[in-house]
């Protein structure tokens, strides 16, 4: 690509009409070569295209020249999805913000790329409704973003992920053509969900340009517990015994004994630091319907072993809980500057299990591993507080890492709950899906960019790939 490098950024910027939002200084293109994982990888030319016609014109440019095209929205992914591997064009969505349309009568939201996640939700309370996906980044992640990794959040136990409330998509395919995905009905069978393939693709299927999304009424109250455990593996079963006594609820988050020292040593919220979990539950609904469901939830609990369950008197309280659930990241890295945000996902039923395996590789790899998450669907995050200048240390997280995975795969469970494989997982793509599985997905790759010029680098291994924190 170095020697069409001129030429391209002519072509560019006259594709674009302004010069501004394209960029090659050499600040702004380090600026562009990492996000929230790990790694540095600088590519050659960063776009910021605010116009379908604009993508249409960077993709044939990048076909042409065979360039690789990584989408990126504000650089929060955990998995190395926005990273240019291969170099090439850096395609920033962060500028195209313009629209954000809510239709209340058919309870949809069409949104541009750029829009930050919780303003559609934000805009959606304007109407009542809700927009239910609520990734922790939300605040500052993309809806592009969150698409590209089918993101979730604490909300996802009873209302879903992302692919669930995508009804459309307008995309720009590896040959610059502009197609549209299902549409703006609820129900909608006609051929194959392309729509549903593309949510979670990581950008290497085509580029999204705009997205019709499905908003839900806003429930009327919510009601939030905090619940203390002395034995992790209690607080596992009180997840499937709570859930099999018919009650779902809008969120239940875990942290474990480590996270709870991490915050309470951050923030002195007042939490009791002898305990070794802590589930927090929120019921929405009727008033009435949830107070009634909050005596059942302390019910399942205690017959559990739960040692207390502590009932917000109002939404003040409940917000205080809640506190120390958000506070968790911020807080343990103050203990160490390197942290591993991993998001292993097991069936309900082996989260117990899958505790016990993460205290059996906390101690035999002598690592800083807390545990916290969406405990309700299983899908946890371990994360290891380290420091990446140790690489003595970095060896075992790595190896720790590894054997993190094995022990969700071994227990039924997925490699990625929300965060995406990017390039972090990559190399442990055939441990779940089989080499056949793998080379099916392969096929669909093929189909769609036969050029791989679309976020090469991503999802698949290469040959004699491995798991590092570092660029080798």
């Amino acid at each position: 690509m170095n020697g069409h490098i001129e030429v391209i950024v002519e072509k560019l910027i006259e594709a674009f009409g302004d010069s501004s939002r394209v960029l090659t200084e050499v600040q702004d293109l380090y600026s562009y070569s990492f996000d929230a994982s790990f790694g540095i990888y600088k590519p050659e030319i960063i776009c910021q295209p605010i116009a379908t016609d604009e993508v249409v014109e960077l993709i044939k440019l990048a076909a042409q020249y065979k360039i690789p095209v990584v989408a990126r929205g504000t650089g929060t992914s955990l998995s190395g999805g926005p990273l240019p591997v291969k170099g090439g064009i850096v395609v920033d969505f962060s500028l195209w913000d313009t629209k954000l349309e809510i239709h209340p009568d058919d309870l949809i939201a069409v949104v541009s790329p750029g829009v930050i996640t919780s303003k559609i939700n934000d805009k959606a309370i304007e109407f009542g409704l809700m927009y239910p996906p609520d990734p922790s980044s939300a605040h500052v992640s993309t809806i592009g973003g969150n698409l590209a990794e089918n993101a979730g959040g604490p909300r996802g136990l009873k209302y879903g992920v992302t692919k669930d409330y995508v009804l459309g998509l307008e995309v720009v395919t590896a040959e610059g053509k502009v197609i549209r995905t299902g549409g703006r009905t609820m129900k909608n069978v006609t051929g194959y969900d392309l729509t549903k393939l593309i949510v979670g693709s990581e950008g290497t299927l085509c580029i999204i340009t705009e997205a019709t999304l499905r908003l839900v009424p806003r429930p009327l109250a919510t009601k939030t517990a905090m619940v203390l455990f002395d034995e992790i593996v209690d607080s596992g079963h009180a997840i499937s015994k709570v859930l099999r006594s018919g009650i779902m609820p809008a969120k239940m988050e875990i942290m474990d004994r480590h996270s709870i020292i991490a915050v309470e040593e951050y923030a002195s919220l007042g939490l009791p630091i002898d305990v070794e979990a802590i589930l927090l539950i929120e019921l929405d609904g009727h008033h009435q319907a949830i107070n009634e469901e909050m005596i059942r939830v302390e019910e399942a609990c205690m017959s559990v072993n739960a040692r207390s369950v502590i009932v917000a008197k109002d939404d003040r309280e409940a917000e205080q809980l809640w506190q120390a659930r958000r506070l968790v990241s911020p807080a343990i890295v103050k203990i160490k500057p390197t942290k591993i945000s991993e998001d292993a996902t097991v069936p309900r039923s082996k989260i117990p299990e899958m505790f016990q395996r993460l205290k059996e590789i906390r101690e035999k790899y002598n690592v800083h591993l807390v545990v916290f998450g969406h405990a309700g669907d299983g899908n946890l995050h371990p994360n290891i507080i380290a420091d990446q200048r140790d690489e003595e240390e970095m060896h075992r997280v790595e190896q720790a890492v590894e054997e993190i995975f094995e022990a969700a795969v071994s227990l039924g469970g997925t490699l990625s709950g929300e965060h995406g494989i990017g390039l972090m997982k990559s190399p442990f793509m055939e441990m779940e899906l089989g080499k056949d599985g793998l080379h099916m997905m392969k096929l669909i790759k093929d189909a769609w960019d036969p050029q791989n010029i679309l976020n090469p680098g991503k999802i698949f291994p290469e040959p004699g790939q491995r798991f590092v924190l570092r660029n080798d």
